[in-house]
């Protein structure tokens, strides 16, 4: 009679598939160090960081707050020194009031005449009284004494009447050229500029009426009694 040897069980034991993922995972889990950690070097951070990440890493946390805000520009300038100076837009308004100012006096002494157009003609009066003064005919001591002075005054006015004129003109076309202003020019420079025009461009009438005879004529010497 054969016997067969009965085979014995281990209840502790038992079969766990050699392929069982959750085995093995809960093994590996068990097997490490719960208190190692693993401490990256320095250089490996940095190369693992991009670029970009570092530069922005390397801006203090209050600039980025104030760029952000809008208290810098991104290049790091604050909108004040974007901003025009108040005090160069005042200079340049100042500037150009008192040129209008120049101009619309020029105009009023090329109508109302200036010391130095009374001086010329007084010269030229003492000129021809000078030439005269050996002997001539009424008409060229009328020419040389009264024509000639009547003629200069014309001049010196007409001068101040013209840079009247180009002065106040220079006024107005100023904003246009050269580095254009953030502001309007004020509306009194502009009037005042107009004014020194206005009154040049009347001088230079007057005075052109005046030296060429126009308005008064020179006196004619009358015939002597024969």
């Amino acid at each position: 009679m054969n016997t067969t040897p009965s085979k014995t069980t281990d209840p502790s034991k038992k079969d766990t598939p050699a392929d069982d993922p959750g085995k093995s995972t809960a093994d590996a889990a068990v097997t490490e160090d719960p208190t190692a950690t693993a401490t990256p070097s320095r250089a490996g951070d940095d190369a693992a960081v991009p670029a970009e990440d570092r530069d922005e890493a390397a801006v203090p946390a209050e600039a980025t707050d104030q760029a952000e805000d809008g208290g810098l520009e991104p290049d790091g300038l604050e909108h004040d020194d974007l901003e025009p100076d108040p005090f160069t837009e005042a200079r340049h308004g100042v500037g150009a009031g008192a040129t209008a100012v120049v101009s619309a006096a020029l105009g009023i002494v090329a109508l109302t005449g200036a010391w130095s157009g009374r001086v010329a003609a007084e010269r030229e009066t003492l000129m021809g009284q000078i030439q005269t003064a050996g002997g001539s005919s009424a008409a060229q001591q009328i020419s040389e004494i009264y024509g000639d002075a009547w003629h200069t005054t014309a001049l010196v006015n007409g001068v101040f009447a013209v840079l009247a004129l180009l002065v106040g003109a220079f006024v107005l076309a100023r904003p246009a050229f050269g580095t254009p202003a953030t502001r309007p020019q004020p509306a009194w420079i502009r009037a005042v500029a107009l004014a020194g025009i206005a009154l040049g461009t009347l001088g230079v009438l007057i005075s052109a009426g005046m030296y060429f005879d126009l308005f008064l004529s020179l006196p004619v010497a009358g015939t002597p009694a024969g």
